[in-house]
C-alpha cells in the first residue's frame, strides 16, 4: 500500500514557475514508477510526465517537453514536478500517481495503482 500526498500547488502568473512535490508512504517506494497527471475542469485526465523506479528514465507529454521536469529522490520517498513558463492552459488539478514495478513507462491512467488527492495549480493571464 502506498499513500501519496501532493503539495506545492497554488496561483501563479503566466510565465512563472511552480514545483509540485509528492510525498509517498511505504518502504518500497523505490519499487514504484511514478507519474503526474492533470485534469482541467470539463476535461479528461491527461498524462503529464512519468519517471522509472530508478529515475533513469523519464517521459513527457509532447506538449510539455522543455517546460516541465519530473524527478525523484528515493531516499526521501518523494517525486517532484518542476513547471516553468506556465501558461493559463496549464491550470488544472495535478495528481501524483504510482505504478508498481512500472516497466516500461506507462502513460495510461488506468495502469497506475495509487493516486494522491491532487493539488490545484492556477495560472493567471
Amino acid at each position: 500500500q502506498v499513500q501519496l500526498v501532493e503539495s506545492g500547488g497554488g496561483l501563479v502568473q503566466a510565465g512563472g514557475s511552480l514545483r509540485l512535490s509528492c510525498a509517498a508512504s511505504g518502504r518500497t517506494f523505490s519499487s514504484y514508477g511514478m507519474g503526474w497527471f492533470r485534469q482541467a475542469p470539463g476535461k479528461e485526465r491527461e498524462f503529464v510526465a512519468a519517471i522509472s523506479w530508478s529515475g533513469g528514465n523519464t517521459y513527457y507529454a509532447d506538449s510539455l517537453k522543455g517546460r516541465f521536469t519530473i524527478s525523484r529522490d528515493n531516499a526521501k520517498n518523494a517525486v517532484y514536478l518542476q513547471m516553468n513558463s506556465l501558461r493559463p492552459e496549464d491550470t488544472a488539478v495535478y495528481y501524483c500517481t504510482a505504478a508498481y514495478e512500472m516497466s516500461p513507462i506507462r502513460i495510461n491512467n488506468l495502469e497506475y495503482d495509487y493516486w494522491g488527492q491532487g493539488a490545484q495549480v492556477t495560472v493567471s493571464s
